[in-house]
């Protein structure tokens, strides 16, 4: 059977590694006559098109601006959520509720927030990243106003369930995101980048709400959270330009090429163009060359793609939302496809190594007011929150080596691979991290029970939480997506709704549980 060009390309490629190329696994070097985009040093995965819209050949400006848009959704969507632990003794005195029941507006938000990504993620796909942004951080502000102005239990409540859906695509987007705009080998440190990001506004939240509500009362935190929200909002619209760009599956290509360059039946070398290809020609280069493999002869990479770190987004890619030709079908597989996900080993994996990692941070937010607000510590509001320094320097600290370390293994690796990138490289970082969440599951869980010092259960227990959540979080997820690139968004949803609902599970038992047997048990 007659091979089409990529296939032959791939077998050509094959043959001088003497090594099958299997989907994840990336060439990271030129392979004899094949010479691939480059910048700098390194080969570029994916391959850019020489399209100056594209958003892989977006200027660093643009880049940043669209990254920081980014990330301030991340961190505004998530600094509520967990923001209550401080405040649990205020909401207990002012809604007449006990500490179980004030523990589950953390808890019910969590779980509402993993399954929202059901309605996200979709949308982002069919619709685009922008759309969705601006859609989750106007509901976010609405829940926020409503927490702020809650009068008892129920309303207070209603406002955690509405927060929960509108914080969805803080825990899915922006990996997405860093996948539309950043090459493979930047990937480990923008991932590391979103997820300190993301769990230090987890951490920053009880710092503010703790002193807040000790000096101005809890309501006035909400308010403040609804500026920053506005702040974010106000990113997105005049930073954040659509993101997402459909590059061709080889087949795609194959077809399009072979159906432009029909020969007409009257044996004439007049080409036919075909109904679904448009008969603009500017528009026709556009349909190829977005997904098209680069021809692989030695070529000068700026005579390859002349737009590489100079291009900008178009006044398309700021329209309010991207249209779909079948957004129904679109929405159908991403309702789908992370159900189906679970049954892949290496999603099951990053799951629960997620799911596990940051239930031992969730856990300290939890405790916090149970432990320390009780004999023999006597923390106030304020105090307790500023526990959670020590969690934030230790995900600073994560991210100071986990990326860079990750990719620095990863690329070791693949020098002694010939140049070959394996997605599962980068796991054994995982390993001084692991160790580390260890120790401090250890020592808060003994320290808490025979009420050590406070001094050795925050410095050395809340800092080793921080490290390993910022860290193997942004491992995990980073070989998942690089091993299923094209179903990233399904990706984080799977990953989500497994550590969400295992969340859920420790906010809803583990406060009676400790009551009843202790620290060391649930830990």
């Amino acid at each position: 059977m007659e091979m089409n060009y990529n296939e032959t390309e791939l077998h050509q490629i094959e043959q001088e590694l003497q090594a099958e190329i299997l989907p994840g696994t990336e060439i990271m070097t030129d392979v004899g006559t094949h010479h691939f985009v480059k910048g700098g040093s390194h080969v570029l995965v994916p391959q850019p098109s020489a399209d100056p819209h594209d958003p892989l050949n977006w200027s660093p400006m643009w880049k940043t601006l669209t990254i920081a848009a980014s990330t301030s959704v991340s961190f505004t969507q998530g600094l509520g959520p967990l923001a209550l632990a401080p405040m649990f003794g205020y909401y207990i005195e002012d809604f007449h509720s006990t500490l179980p029941e004030v523990v589950k507006f953390t808890g019910v938000a969590i779980l509402v927030l993993g399954f929202s990504n059901f309605i996200w993620v979709p949308l982002s796909t069919s619709f685009g990243r922008r759309p969705v942004y601006i859609a989750s951080q106007i509901i976010c502000l609405v829940s926020s106003i409503w927490r702020a102005v809650a009068k008892d239990y129920s309303s207070f409540m209603g406002a955690c369930i509405l927060n929960g859906i509108g914080a969805g695509p803080a825990e899915t987007i922006q990996p997405a995101v860093i996948a539309d705009i950043f090459f493979l080998h930047d990937r480990g440190f923008w991932n590391t980048v979103y997820w300190v990001f993301y769990m230090g506004s987890l951490m920053v939240g009880p710092i503010i709400s703790g002193s807040m509500a000790l000096h101005v009362g809890w309501r006035n935190f909400w308010w403040f959270n609804t500026a920053i929200l506005v702040v974010s909002l106000l990113m997105v619209i005049f930073m954040f330009p659509e993101t997402r760009w459909h590059r061709l599956h080889p087949d795609e290509v194959v077809h399009n090429l072979s159906q432009a360059n029909k020969i007409s039946p009257s044996n004439s070398t007049e080409k036919v163009q075909p109904t679904h290809i448009t008969e603009d020609p500017e528009k026709l280069g556009q349909t190829l060359t977005h997904g098209t493999m680069p021809d692989l002869s030695h070529q000068a990479t700026a005579e390859r793609d002349p737009f590489l770190g100079k291009g900008a987004p178009s006044k398309a890619q700021w329209r309010l939302y991207t249209p779909n030709a079948t957004p129904l079908k679109s929405i159908v597989l991403d309702l789908w496809i992370p159900w189906k996900l679970f049954a892949f080993p290496i999603v099951e994996f990053s799951a629960f190594v997620v799911s596990w990692s940051c239930s031992s941070f969730l856990t300290l937010n939890l405790i916090q007011s149970q432990n320390f607000a009780a004999p023999p510590y006597n923390f106030n509001s304020q105090d307790i929150g500023f526990f959670n320094f020590a969690i934030l320097i230790g995900a600073l600290i994560g991210l100071a080596t986990a990326g860079p370390f990750s990719d620095w293994v990863s690329a070791r690796a693949t020098r002694k691979n010939r140049g070959i990138r394996e997605p599962e490289m980068r796991l054994t970082a995982m390993i001084p991290y692991v160790l580390i969440m260890m120790l401090g599951n250890f020592v808060v869980a003994f320290g808490c029970q025979q009420k050590w010092p406070w001094q050795a259960i925050v410095v050395i227990g809340f800092t080793c939480a921080g490290i390993q959540v910022a860290a193997l979080p942004a491992i995990v997820t980073t070989y998942a997506v690089d091993s299923y690139k094209p179903v990233a968004g399904s990706l984080m949803v799977a990953i989500t709704v497994n550590k969400n609902v295992w969340g859920y599970g420790f906010s809803e038992f583990i406060n009676t549980w400790i009551a009843k047997k202790g620290y060391v048990p649930p830990m």
